[in-house]
């Protein structure tokens, strides 16, 4: 099976706007960013989509949330932010690699689709 986007990211194999990382996850800006700021918070652990997620996870899963929280803090944004997990292509998931959407710094409507 061939590596993901994400995992070549997290090998340092393609470059990215690295914005944080610890032992289990990177955050990334996104390169096509639908809001002033959008990032990327990325398990290192390969889990294709959320729905593949096994109870062995559980600690990476909570992990993703705090880092998404600590990472708005260090920017500012005045805990202001929306995560967005897309699970599946007709959710609109193109990387099949785990990852949260962290949007800010704009007003976001709902319903978001």
């Amino acid at each position: 099976m061939s590596e993901t986007l994400f995992e070549k990211i997290i090998q340092k194999e393609i470059p990215a706007d690295i914005v944080y990382e610890d032992e289990l996850s990177i955050v990334i800006k996104d390169i096509h960013p639908q809001a002033p700021i959008h990032l990327l918070i990325i398990p290192k652990k390969v889990i294709p989509k959320l729905s593949d997620a096994s109870i062995e996870e559980q600690e990476i899963l909570g992990h993703l949330m705090l880092v998404a929280g600590k990472v708005a803090e260090q920017l500012n944004l005045d805990n202001t932010f929306r995560i967005i997990i897309n699970n599946g292509a007709k959710a609109g998931q193109s990387v099949f690699h785990l990852h949260l959407h962290l949007l800010s710094g704009r007003t976001l409507s709902w319903p978001p689709g």
